[in-house]
């Protein structure tokens, strides 16, 4: 049966990367991946043709695919907009919500040509193969109420953080899961000294660890699992938190390995249909210059290929090849180093098909 691919350049160094990333989604499907690709507006670029950062018809289409690959949203072009709905993040977000893409896996890798990249010193990094499980359809960023309202002669702002028992054990399951086909260890990451909500998380995770008898349950307050991640990074396997820690450790995580344009990540379903993008931003400082590195993009097309259209072989071969652009010592601006050849975005998209196409 045909899949359905929705790819949504967005803003930025959005179409740029994308397009390298369509190449390789092009070669799988001249290699027999029956699957049939659609592009469409999301963002910024959304609301300057539509009036809106996610039009209905930018929805629909996602709502039929299988599998959507984003590029990257926002800039500063639309950081006046006084009306917050307006703002091209609200197109990323609404995606999510509506889609009920709920858990997001961010892993953290280092490929072993990039380890002095890395601030860190390599022998801290050499290896690091992190998932990072983020919940991402609830917690402070959707709770409500929240607003900004006056309040005894001032503006007050509030958001509210909640999360259901049922919120807690999807994702836990999630993250349980992914421990059971890695190290299994799930350190589980909260902030239950302070928050009550997070009380309910770790009762919820303990809850669920006698199910997984194979995977080892820690639990770490968020401001030490910061630290932690600094100081000795490859003490974790996977870790699972909430929508607003994930946001921040992820980040954290994705800059041990030398550079955040090199990381994916996937955003799941429960059915399985799930929205693929590289970890960094739009980069309006870059764009169109034909700099930006398009490996993380390409990387989460491998994703794609291996959580929601069941094709690992398509995915290993994805990999391996940016490897081998690796081991060629091609980088772009962002990973070069002495001793390398530094790329243009397209360059470095077309030895990764050159590599893919020779395996």
């Amino acid at each position: 049966m045909t899949r359905k691919i929705l790819v949504l350049p967005g803003d930025g160094i959005g179409p740029e990367i994308t397009a390298q990333a369509s190449r390789i989604l092009a070669a799988c499907q001249a290699r027999g991946l029956d699957i049939e690709i659609e592009e469409g507006l999301v963002g910024g670029s959304a609301y300057d043709e539509h009036g809106e950062p996610l039009p209905a018809v930018t929805l629909d289409k996602a709502k039929a695919a299988d599998a959507i690959l984003l590029g990257a949203v926002g800039g500063p072009k639309w950081d006046k907009l006084e009306d917050l709905t307006k703002r091209p993040e609200k197109g990323l977000l609404g995606l999510r919500k509506n889609l009920g893409l709920f858990a997001n896996l961010r892993p953290a890798i280092t490929y072993p040509q990039l380890a002095s990249a890395s601030s860190l010193k390599p022998e801290l990094v050499a290896g690091l193969d992190i998932m990072i499980v983020r919940e991402l359809t609830g917690g402070i960023y959707f709770g409500q109420p929240r607003g900004i309202e006056a309040r005894d002669g001032q503006r007050v702002g509030f958001n509210t953080y909640i999360y259901s028992e049922s919120e807690i054990e999807r994702i836990g399951r999630v993250a349980f899961e992914l421990a059971q086909k890695r190290g299994k260890r799930l350190c589980s990451v909260d902030k239950a000294n302070v928050l009550e909500v997070t009380i309910l998380w770790r009762e919820v995770m303990e809850r669920l660890a006698p199910e997984y008898p194979d995977v080892e349950l820690s639990h770490m307050y968020v401001d030490n699992a910061a630290m932690q991640l600094v100081r000795a990074p490859k003490q974790f396997d996977v870790m699972v938190t909430g929508n607003m820690f994930g946001d921040i450790l992820s980040d954290a995580a994705a800059m041990l390995t030398g550079s955040i344009g090199m990381l994916p990540s996937a955003s799941l379903n429960e059915s399985g249909q799930g929205m693929y993008e590289p970890c960094h931003g739009s980069a309006p400082d870059i764009a169109g210059k034909g700099i930006a590195n398009p490996l993380a993009t390409i990387l989460s097309v491998a994703m794609m290929l291996r959580y929601s259209l069941g094709e690992p072989e398509f995915a290993s071969r994805i990999e391996t090849a940016v490897g081998k652009v690796l081991d060629d010592g091609l980088r772009t601006a962002d990973i070069a180093s002495e001793g390398t050849r530094t790329v243009s975005t397209s360059e470095m998209g077309d030895a990764v098909l050159a590599a893919f196409e020779a395996l």
